[in-house]
């Protein structure tokens, strides 16, 4: 019982960091605005950790590469801490395989995030400050298909066409992750 509470612990710390740098990381790499709520939510509570990486981690062409280090190694750490807390001790080699599989996980997670909180803002209120950030995250993904796909009576059928091929990775990347731990 002592070891699921922790699990619950370090599982609800540890995924609220991943996703504020993975945030983060994807609104600097998509160019979304952080002169808004999300933005300055994410930069606020992420600064304390991301600042004194970048020094030693610079970007690199746009891309905030400190950011997205980070969270693979909380969540690298965060696997080995659910690993301790279950009597097992896993190899530096494996933990680091599986949490960058983890961490592409968590960004799909967090696309699919993102777009159920843009449509559902886009029904109940589609001018709010929000709206430009969330925009900014999901357009080049809904660009793939509105090129094939325009609205068809002023709806968009694009989110739910990302959300499916979102949902196809998952099960890409679930896969990936048994073979990349039998491999270990």
């Amino acid at each position: 019982m002592i070891a699921q509470i922790g699990q619950l612990l370090v599982e609800t710390v540890f995924s609220l960091l991943i996703y504020l740098l993975l945030a983060r990381f994807w609104m600097q790499a998509l160019r979304a605005p952080f002169r808004n709520p999300i933005g300055e939510f994410v930069v606020t509570l992420t600064n304390w950790a991301v600042r004194p990486v970048r020094r030693v981690v610079p970007g690199f062409a746009g891309i905030d590469l400190s950011s997205i280090l980070l969270a693979w190694l909380a969540e690298s750490l965060k696997i080995t801490l659910i690993y301790w807390l279950r009597g097992f001790v896993p190899g530096v080699a494996a933990v680091m395989a599986v949490g960058a599989i983890e961490t592409l996980r968590d960004s799909i997670y967090l696309l699919i995030g993102v777009i159920l909180v843009q449509v559902v803002l886009s029904w109940v209120s589609p001018y709010n400050d929000m709206q430009g950030v969330l925009n900014a995250m999901t357009r080049p993904f809904y660009r793939m298909f509105q090129r094939f796909i325009p609205p068809i009576g002023s709806i968009d059928l694009s989110p739910l066409f990302v959300l499916v091929l979102a949902q196809i990775c998952l099960i890409l990347i679930g896969g990936l992750e048994g073979t990349v731990v039998r491999l270990f």
